[in-house]
């Protein structure tokens, strides 16, 4: 790839940090829920305020980071601490995304379902766009294919097995912090995790053949 794709291939990959985070905002806001992958964070966000959900989930990653680090050591990747500043980015994108849906009411929970759907929307749509910029891996993505490459484990099946790991950490967390109840994982955990994959496979089929027109020299 010439200098011109591969900052194009950037570009777009920035565009879809910025859908996937404001996704999980919409999600954030229904209050029913985020993404399982963003379920930590979420949780500690409501335990320790201080930071905002922004904040934690740039923690996250960073523990993600380190986590490829660890696993694949000298088999990592220079160009993958590119993940640190997209995260930063990423972490950024969130908290402006929550300003942005802030404005939205939702006190009824017909409401909360429909953010819920539409954050699910938004999120699969940027998940596509950094799919077809193929450029690198957000760190959720990059430590899933770690565990893989490391433990000749299919893809797939270690992504599930990820997601449903970040959810049951998710709920012990708010277990332990909220005297025995459940915060912040809740049915729209259940929606993201079902139909995320559904949307980003229908944008993708419609938009990969248009956007390598643009991206390709």
């Amino acid at each position: 790839m010439s200098r011109t794709e591969i900052a194009k291939r950037y570009v777009l990959f920035i565009i879809s940090l910025f859908f996937v985070a404001l996704g999980v905002a919409f999600t954030k806001h229904g209050e029913l829920g985020v993404s399982p992958i963003s379920s930590v964070a979420n949780v500690l966000s409501l335990k320790f305020s201080a930071l905002s959900l922004g904040s934690w989930l740039i923690i996250w990653n960073c523990v993600l980071i380190v986590g490829q680090i660890a696993l694949l050591r000298k088999k990592f990747q220079l160009v993958q601490l590119l993940q640190i500043p997209l995260s930063f980015l990423f972490g950024y994108f969130t908290d402006l995304g929550m300003i942005i849906v802030s404005f939205i009411p939702a006190n009824i929970y017909p409401v909360r379902i429909v953010m819920v759907f539409v954050g699910v929307v938004i999120l699969g749509f940027g998940i596509s766009l950094a799919v077809i910029a193929n450029v690198i891996m957000n760190s959720g993505e990059a430590f899933v294919k770690a565990v893989a490459d490391t433990s000749g484990k299919e893809f797939g099946n270690v992504k599930i097995a990820f997601d449903v790991f970040c959810v049951i950490i998710s709920l012990v967390l708010s277990l332990i912090f909220f005297d025995l109840t459940i915060v912040g994982t809740r049915e729209g955990t259940v929606i993201s995790a079902l139909l995320t994959g559904v949307v980003v496979k229908f944008f993708s089929k419609r938009l990969k053949r248009p956007l390598d027109t643009v991206l390709n020299d």
